[in-house]
């Protein structure tokens, strides 16, 4: 597509108009207004007639699949192909989703002399987690006399995925990462004497009768004992609650006590900045991030990690495995989770997980059960996992949930009620609570910002004590 450029609009303006102009007043003048102007036509053909290949040999091509994380910069890497190998000049726009932020509308790339391919990073960041198509890629170069602009539009054929942002929770949880201990825990000692079998040995005055392998012991003529180690390899499974109470919005991460005070957060009134309600996402953004985070932990400890999420039906269910392709498949399964707008089906899963568990696991729920009618069903329903798998529920803390009195910013009557219904929704999940733990099912009611941290320490906690 041919595109007039300033440079003719300019020509124009200084030839054709003028002489015109003369024509007009000087009849004599009328043969050289006419040859003027001709010539410059004719020029402008020309070089319109000599643009048609200027773009051809000239391709460009992206990745199959891209990786970007949100809320970070990323590189989309962008491949430039040269058939006729000479040095040429072009102006390249990529038209992407509005969920990907480009930092710049158009860039100008000078292609080599002798190179085929050359490759350029368009520079960008994801707005939002998911799965999107590149859309098309728009390049332009100038003509022989550079009064026209020759244009070409190339489809992208990329699908661009976009993760969570991790690297938020891992700087919080960088001990556990860089081998540097249990995220600032004081050590315990791991009780018990472990299940799995080791080795045997001699007998030693002291050793119990029921460590006696009788066996071996009447084989070799004398008492034999079995040795047992600590498990070190044990299934660690989030189940994931996509149904409509995730699609919540949540509180803001607060300020960092190292940020807290900086130019940045302070108003011009001297107050420190509060985060906007729904700086932290929805409810569903941070159970992803917190079980990719688990599933960190448990790699890092030598567990398997496996991964279920549900809504009025079983989504997903990955068996718990160990290693980077069985991360990654995790990792691909989340990136495209959405909340559905319908009611969790606790039946479902129970069933599933009672049929498809046959070994003792660690059962981490992210789930929401302010509702009454979903904590009846949910408690109704636990009771077909609960004595085989040891179950943790983990509920983000909704906002304006908590005991009365513990605001001290209340300015009006309507505010003293609103604090009062938090109260009373507060009380009902202590009392689930309460109603959850003489079924031996742990639950906790968490902070959004302390989300990861604490689902990683619940399950260090598991570890050092042995409960599974």
């Amino acid at each position: 597509m041919l595109i007039p450029r300033n440079r003719l609009l300019i020509w124009v303006g200084l030839i054709a108009l003028p002489f015109s102009l003369l024509a007009g007043i000087v009849p004599g003048a009328i043969v050289i207004s006419l040859g003027a102007i001709t010539l410059l036509l004719l020029i402008v053909l020309v070089d319109a007639v000599l643009s048609r290949n200027a773009l051809s040999g000239i391709t460009v091509e992206a990745p199959p699949i891209a990786r970007m994380s949100k809320d970070r910069e990323a590189r989309l890497e962008v491949r430039i192909r040269n058939e006729r190998l000479k040095p040429f000049t072009l102006s390249l726009s990529l038209v992407l989703p509005p969920e990907l932020q480009s930092h710049t509308e158009e860039t100008l790339i000078a292609l080599p002399a002798g190179v085929e391919w050359s490759r350029f990073d368009w520079i960008c960041t994801p707005l939002s987690r998911g799965k999107f198509q590149a859309g098309w890629a728009y390049f332009e170069a100038p003509s022989p006399f550079a009064f026209w602009a020759v244009r070409k539009t190339v489809p992208l054929a990329c699908q661009i995925r976009v993760y969570p942002n991790l690297m938020t929770e891992r700087k919080d949880l960088a001990a556990l990462f860089l081998h540097r201990g249990s995220l600032g825990l004081h050590v315990q000692r791991q009780v018990g004497k472990g299940r799995d079998f080791e080795k045997l040995r001699e007998y030693i005055p002291g050793d119990s009768f029921d460590e006696v392998h009788w066996k071996a012991t009447a084989k070799r003529g004398h008492p034999i004992t079995k040795i047992f180690q600590v498990e070190r390899t044990q299934e660690v499974y989030v189940i994931i609650d996509s149904s409509r109470l995730s699609a919540r919005k949540t509180e803001g991460r607060a300020s960092s006590p190292g940020r807290a005070g900086s130019a940045r957060d302070i108003t011009p009134a001297g107050q420190i900045r509060q985060p906007p309600l729904d700086a932290g996402g929805s409810t569903i953004e941070r159970f992803i991030t917190a079980a990719l985070v688990l599933g960190l932990a448990a790699e890092q400890q030598g567990d398997l990690f496996g991964l279920v999420t549900f809504s009025n039906r079983v989504e997903n269910f990955i068996r718990a495995k160990n290693g980077k392709a069985h991360y990654d498949s995790c990792r691909d399964a989340l990136y495209i989770l959405e909340p559905q707008l319908v009611t969790p089906d606790f039946d479902e899963l129970c069933t599933l997980l009672r049929l498809r568990l046959r070994r003792r696991a660690l059962l981490v729920f992210l789930t929401s059960l302010d509702d009454s009618v979903l904590a009846e069903a949910f408690i109704r329903n636990i009771e077909l996992i609960r004595r085989q798998h040891l179950v943790l529920v983990n509920m983000l803390q909704p906002p304006g949930v908590a005991p009365l009195f513990t605001n001290p910013n209340i300015n009006s009557l309507d505010e003293l009620y609103q604090d009062l219904g938090g109260h009373l929704l507060w009380h009902k999940l202590r009392e689930l609570e309460k109603v959850l733990q003489r079924r031996g099912v742990r639950f906790s009611l968490l902070k959004n910002e302390r989300l990861s941290a604490e689902l990683v320490s619940q399950y260090l906690n598991v570890k050092q004590r042995q409960l599974i």
